[in-house]
């Protein structure tokens, strides 16, 4: 692989996002989204009902699943509980956006009349596709590290004492480090692929929405404290979801016959 053609292709992917801005408004609201309910719900209504976290039994029962550290309150333990259990929704934040700039990726090219020359050039097949991934990617995992930059500088402000230190946990780094990345490229990765079959961009996102849907069931399911991860558990879906990652790009590659995309859509 030529590092110096995938760098110049995901230049040219970049530029051409910053001429179009609006394709990552999803990413930015769902980022804005994930930021506010948390702090609604853990934060801003308890104070203005004036009734304490710790006043609901069901919470601070279920709280004790997340393993809150002893020294703190118990109003303080429930709080932990949902910080932790809201910060699964940033794991849609790159998956859902970037699903929007990776389904344009290739037959959204085929349509401008970009992708004929780009695929007359020297650049293989896996340059390619891998530019165009990491194209989308880059700009969807910053603006979801910075939602979560500001969900952390959030926790320290607001949270109740000792909230903010005990979130610094294995379980919250690998989710966000780890489990995170993986299921973005996992989802960007199908879409591109998705994007190279068919016909026009509706299409791929229609597709895109299998993709997002069973993992948005998921986040449902643990942030009603049905499914709880441990740290053992995250390392091992995050190999996992690298390892899908790498067979569907290997899967791709061989999908993508370049001369019969130049001429199934003519």
């Amino acid at each position: 692989m030529n590092g110096n053609r995938v760098r110049a292709l995901v230049k040219k992917e970049l530029l051409d996002l910053a001429r179009n801005p609006t394709a990552l408004m999803p990413v930015a609201i769902l980022t804005a989204f994930s930021l506010l309910l948390p702090f609604l719900v853990a934060v801003a209504i308890p104070a203005l009902t004036d009734r304490g976290l710790d006043r609901d039994a069901g919470l601070s029962r279920i709280s004790a699943a997340a393993n809150p550290p002893a020294a703190l309150s118990d109003a303080a333990r429930v709080q932990f509980f949902l910080f932790q259990q809201f910060l699964v929704l940033f794991l849609l934040t790159p998956i859902t956006g970037a699903l929007v700039l990776a389904a344009h990726a290739v037959v959204g090219e085929k349509q401008a009349r970009a992708l004929e020359p780009l695929l007359a050039t020297p650049i293989t097949t896996l340059e390619l596709l891998a530019a165009k991934l990491f194209g989308a990617a880059i700009p969807t995992f910053a603006i979801s590290f910075v939602g979560l930059a500001l969900y952390a500088g959030g926790i320290l402000t607001f949270g109740l004492p000792g909230v903010a230190l005990a979130m610094l946990n294995a379980r919250s780094l690998l989710l966000v480090l780890w489990v995170s990345p993986a299921a973005g490229l996992v989802s960007l990765q199908s879409a591109v692929l998705i994007s190279s079959r068919v016909n026009d961009p509706r299409t791929a996102q229609q597709w895109g929405v299998l993709i997002v849907a069973p993992l948005s069931g998921l986040v449902i399911a643990h942030l009603m404290g049905a499914l709880s991860f441990s740290a053992p558990v995250l390392v091992l879906i995050g190999v996992g979801l690298f390892a899908v990652w790498l067979v569907l790009l290997l899967f791709s590659v061989a999908l993508f016959d370049r001369e019969t995309i130049l001429t199934r859509w003519r």
